[in-house]
């Protein structure tokens, strides 16, 4: 598998987060999909962080109440997803009253994610959404009844701000983020934020 790495140095005077999200395609998920900051690490002026990351994808859901900007999706279970084989899979109650992910299988449409939210699924609990990597990148609302599928296509944004993983953010307040392209041979990026708070990619 690729690895792909971005390093992140702050040159600024800001005390914060270097943190990076993806954009979620477009979709037939009724409801918000919200991206999550996928990785964030506190950089202190003149210091540098790395993130590095392989595309393996996972189903997660988290116990987030009203999924809504602000709060922070922490994964309750993660568990491997393949976009073209095991990729659909169940969120349900056990024996137990206990939210979990039922059964699993490759019976989604090829190249996406489906969770099935059976009817047992209470109203304004959980989130369900996909990680790559290990951590949540989009989240949806759970509700009985509903089918969330998602398409992968994997970009990178990277900004910078009071932010810590998992955190739901809204999109359309990110003003600062500068996007980060992989292509080719082409692996490992840096990002730096400079004097004037801007980021810069190389």
């Amino acid at each position: 598998m690729t690895k792909y790495s971005l390093t992140c140095i702050n040159n600024s005077q800001l005390h914060g987060s270097f943190a990076v999200f993806q954009k979620a395609p477009p979709s037939t998920i009724p409801g918000d999909v919200f991206s999550l900051a996928w990785f964030a690490r506190a950089t202190a002026p003149g210091s540098r962080v790395a993130f590095t990351w392989g595309i393996d994808y996972s189903f997660v859901w988290s116990e987030t109440g009203l999924l809504q900007p602000g709060i922070n999706f922490s994964a309750t279970q993660t568990v491997p997803a393949d976009p073209d084989r095991q990729n659909l899979i169940q969120l349900t109650k056990d024996q137990y009253s206990a939210t979990t992910f039922g059964k699993q299988s490759g019976g989604g449409a090829l190249g996406s994610l489906t969770i099935q939210q059976l009817s047992n699924v209470e109203p304004d609990k959980t989130s369900v959404g996909i990680g790559m990597s290990g951590s949540g990148t989009f989240a949806v609302q759970a509700a009985p009844n509903m089918t969330a599928v998602f398409t992968p296509h994997p970009n990178y944004w990277i900004v910078f701000g009071n932010y810590e993983t998992g955190d739901v953010m809204d999109i359309q307040d990110v003003t600062n983020a500068v996007e980060v392209t992989y292509g080719g041979a082409l692996t490992s990026r840096t990002a730096v934020l400079d004097i004037e708070n801007l980021i810069r990619i190389s």
